[in-house]
């Protein structure tokens, strides 16, 4: 069996990541980038030979909106 690296060690320290990440944090996301990120993920995730094309996409993110319980 091949040996494996462990996997429970904590996290090398990396503090250029960490300044990057708590910027993106702190700079948040404006509503256009969560409009694209939508439809990425939706076209991204379409089964492929699927009909789904990015514009459709887009025109359902567009016209589908979502209800906070």
């Amino acid at each position: 069996m091949a040996a494996r690296k462990s996997v429970l060690k904590p996290a090398p320290h990396r503090p250029e990541l960490d300044r990057l990440v708590a910027a993106s944090i702190k700079s948040g996301v404006t509503d256009e980038q969560l409009q694209e990120q939508r439809i990425s993920f939706a076209y991204g995730n379409a089964p492929e030979g699927s009909r789904i094309t990015r514009e459709s996409a887009s025109l359902a993110a567009r016209t589908i909106r979502i209800k906070r319980g």
